[in-house]
């Protein structure tokens, strides 16, 4: 059964929305369930086009197409990770000294006013001819009351400085930090999957690229172009409905350049071209020895 979140914790969730902070009962639960019904969806994609491909050039050229689609949805899933634990991690990073502070000085705040406090008592009780030990209790009460009161000023500052009208605000703030912590650990546990998954999906685009390394280069090269734009306007459409208002257009460009890099598409779109250009250098070679022959026979 589904543990219920209670009204209080919905209030802390919205409330950490408002603040612009990714919120674990809200925000992260519902895109961790977004993308584990597309990470099923493309695991077994994946592992149908394994079982299936025939080594032809066009079934060659669409699984590797489909395989680039894959790789640019975890990508950019991975991507989306990052800048969300990044987010949340400046956050928490930020404030959890502040609440060690805090926490250290409410506790010398009590011990100090506890010290005083006895103090005051004994002051009470000590006779008014014992001058010299009255005097070092005074002093000392005096000492503890200026120290009191700096600890109380740098804590009335870190108050503020943590948005909290008041030492109750202190709690939300923790909670605030106990969610983020949490969020930030499923969102290592989905990093941790997606990166596994994209690990696979590029061992798989080896084999194919194997298998379609005896095939000609510049027609594989023209059948994989040929499927591409409407692959990867798949790739992108599946992504928006997953991540429906939270898609980002330029976190969808960077994951695209980390596709490219992954899959070194420079690299061989340099090899595919200088393979046509020495294939069309040996066509016009052979055309004019061609040629050659044939004026010398017509000689």
């Amino acid at each position: 059964m589904t543990e219920q979140p209670t009204i209080h914790e919905g209030v802390v969730a919205r409330a950490l929305e408002k603040k612009g902070v990714i919120s674990d009962r809200c925000e992260i639960n519902r895109q961790i369930k977004a993308d584990n019904a597309l990470l099923r969806e493309l695991k077994a994609t994946v592992k149908k086009l394994m079982q299936a491909v025939k080594n032809t050039v066009p079934a060659i050229a669409e699984a590797l197409e489909k395989l680039c689609s894959s790789i640019l949805i975890f990508s950019y899933q991975l991507r989306y990770i990052g800048v969300g634990k990044n987010r949340m991690g400046k956050r928490v990073d930020a404030v959890k000294p502040e609440l060690e502070r805090y926490a250290s000085l409410v506790q010398q705040i009590k011990e100090k006013s506890k010290e005083r406090r006895n103090l005051l008592a004994e002051k009470k009780e000590t006779p008014f001819y014992l001058i010299p030990k009255l005097h070092d209790l005074t002093h000392r009460i005096t000492e503890l009351t200026e120290e009191i009161e700096e600890l109380k000023t740098e804590k009335d500052f870190l108050l503020r400085s943590l948005d909290c009208a008041d030492d109750a605000g202190i709690s939300e703030v923790k909670k605030e930090i106990a969610t983020l912590e949490g969020a930030l650990q499923k969102l290592s546990e989905q990093e941790e999957k997606y990166s596994a998954e994209l690990d696979e999906a590029l061992k798989q685009y080896a084999e194919l690229k194997e298998q379609g390394a005896g095939m000609d280069a510049a027609e594989l090269m023209d059948a994989r172009l040929a499927v591409r734009e409407e692959k990867e306007r798949s790739a992108v459409d599946r992504v928006k409905a997953a991540y429906g208002e939270k898609y980002d257009p330029m976190l969808m460009h960077d994951s695209k350049r980390d596709v490219a890099n992954l899959l070194h598409e420079e690299s061989d779109t340099r090899s595919v071209r200088e393979f046509i250009r020495r294939k069309q250098q040996q066509q016009s070679q052979q055309k004019q020895n061609k040629k050659k022959n044939r004026d010398s026979w017509e000689r």
